[in-house]
């Protein structure tokens, strides 16, 4: 049974840690806001200088030109607004999983000093339930280490996919922007 020591500081950790996901949490939003405002600034400046470039524009042919030359970087710039989104969201996960893998450990680690304390503390002629406790704990944990296993490899294959596509989707546009020049 927990003393009362035990519970405030139980309790005091868990607000802490509450907090910390919290501020963790706030600064990935933060982080999306100033990515957001530096884009919002930057294609404020790019649509007045196109519009300048278009005003100047002489003829047809230089218009589709312009044109042409306008729609490559936007998609880049699309893609690489996507990656920092996906980057910005990739590392708020993984701090909250650090924090997480954390907080599963601590609780294990209480979890089987009470378990040892119990098995301590049994009676005699109870070997064969302490051993099946035993037993069950260590499946428990082995099926707990193999289910993050298969998360992160999931996480890095959902990387490496989206790495892929957004490679290509690059090189598609520019290949689609030379052959509307060419």
């Amino acid at each position: 049974m927990m003393t009362v020591e035990q519970v405030v500081a139980a309790n005091k950790t868990n607000v802490e840690t509450l907090f910390g996901l919290t501020n963790k949490a706030f600064e990935g939003v933060e982080r999306l806001v100033e990515l957001n405002l530096q884009v919002a600034k930057a294609a404020m400046n790019e649509a007045a200088e196109g519009a300048k470039a278009a005003l100047s524009v002489k003829d047809a042919q230089e218009l589709l030109a312009l044109q042409a030359g306008l729609l490559q970087p936007s998609a880049e710039k699309a893609v690489a607004y996507g990656r920092h989104v996906y980057d910005i969201a990739a590392t708020t996960n993984a701090e909250v999983g650090k924090v997480a893998e954390s907080q599963m450990a601590e609780f294990q680690k209480k979890f089987l000093a009470g378990v040892d304390t119990a098995i301590k503390n049994a009676p005699a002629g109870t070997e064969s339930a302490v051993s099946l406790v035993k037993s069950a704990i260590a499946a428990a944990n082995n099926a707990y280490e193999s289910v993050q296993k298969a998360a992160k490899q999931a996480a890095d294959i959902a990387d490496a996919n989206f790495q892929a596509v957004t490679n290509t989707a690059v090189k598609a546009s520019q290949t689609a922007t030379k052959t509307k020049r060419g």
